[in-house]
């Protein structure tokens, strides 16, 4: 295994608990634990059960997904506790850094270790410090710029999609802080989104549409002060989170089409080297989560089949990330929808996003 993110560690944990014997190398020099927090499907968490990594005690379960006009005002609410009651799991928002950790638990890694070439066909990978490490199966869970990709497809296909994130974490308390609530605000200036993190932390993002080199793609001097001036005169808490802003971390989306083949012989992909899209639809550790779980089953079975059966995963994951990947190309929950999401019945909407969740999950497909 290549990378220890979260398709790689939960990829090993679950190969670990089926009794197989894994490696895993890790170009960082210890667990990356940087980011903000990520939003947990029923899908997923049902699939951390299975993998029995309990995050009953980190995060947040959330009840709601709601969509705010930037004044403030209540626009629409997706009730999330009906996914919940339809597949039997929660909804929850957990720190990033809590995710990998409950994943690393247990788990050999070794860190420090780049992969510097790759032979897909031979299972094989040259480390950055002269070593050769070889296995049955040979899986790239390293992320956008993977190594193993680079290898199986080539050049990187991602494209920018327009648009860039800030985010970080709030602890001066807030309405929101210790709710269970998502909440989106949409405007002509972009997009806020606050969701509580547990441990009375709020994480906040703005996105934004920025031409690559302009300052709101990142090489401004004083991006918190652009911020400010952009989305100061929006409706609470807004303003208020955006006075407690000192750190921040910034990243551009990227989106890259989804073949449905990603590998060769022994080798295959999982998480963001297989599928990057922008994180609009909070799809991003979700699937890489859904790798995890069908990879493994793909890769119980006989050898003799084994590279059979990794084409298989590959075409099924393709077709059930493809949805989500879509639509978090188009931005659609970035841009201005106030007219639309103010006729919207909140009913409607909530059975809607609760059929999409089965469809852009292959464990409920499979197990509802």
């Amino acid at each position: 295994m290549i990378g220890a993110g979260v398709a790689g560690l939960a990829l090993a944990r679950g190969l670990l608990a089926a009794g197989h014997d894994v490696e895993v190398y890790e170009e960082s020099p210890e667990l990356r634990t940087a980011g903000g927090s990520v939003s947990l499907w029923p899908g997923s968490t049902a699939i951390l059960d299975e993998l029995k990594a309990d995050y009953s005690g980190v995060g947040r379960r959330l009840e709601t997904m709601e969509s705010w006009a930037s004044d403030g005002r209540m626009l629409l609410t997706v009730d999330l506790t009906a996914a919940e009651r339809r597949y039997g799991h929660p909804v929850v928002h957990v720190a990033r850094s809590e995710l990998v950790e409950l994943l690393a638990d247990g788990v050999p890694v070794t860190y420090g270790a780049r992969a510097e070439s790759v032979s897909p066909e031979r299972a094989e990978a040259r480390l950055a410090d002269g070593r050769t490490v070889r296995g049955d199966v040979l899986v790239g869970a390293d992320g956008r710029r993977s190594a193993v990709r680079q290898a199986l497809w080539g050049d990187d296909s991602a494209t920018l999609s327009g648009w860039v994130t800030w985010q970080g974490f709030t602890l001066r308390p807030t309405r929101l802080t210790e709710a269970r609530r998502a909440v989106m605000m949409a405007g002509r200036e972009g997009l806020c989104g606050l969701i509580p993190a547990g441990e009375g932390r709020l994480l906040w993002w703005f996105d934004v549409a920025a031409a690559p080199g302009t300052p709101l793609w990142g090489d401004d001097p004083d991006p918190v002060a652009k911020l400010r001036a952009r989305f100061g005169g929006w409706g609470d808490p807004v303003p208020g989170i955006l006075d407690t802003i000192t750190e921040l971390d910034f990243f551009p989306h990227h989106k890259h089409a989804i073949p449905d083949v990603w590998g060769k012989g022994p080798t295959t992909l999982a998480g963001d080297s297989a599928h990057t899209m922008p994180p609009t639809m909070a799809q991003g550790a979700n699937q890489a989560l859904e790798d995890a779980w069908l990879l493994t089953r793909a890769i119980d079975g006989d050898p003799a089949g084994l590279a059979a059966r990794l084409r298989a995963y590959e075409r099924a994951r393709a077709k059930v990330a493809r949805r989500p990947a879509r639509i978090a190309a188009t931005e659609a929950t970035d841009k201005l929808q106030r007219p639309l999401a103010a006729l919207l019945p909140d009913g409607l909407v909530t059975r809607w996003y609760t059929a999409f969740l089965r469809r852009a999950s292959n464990y409920l497909l499979t197990a509802s």
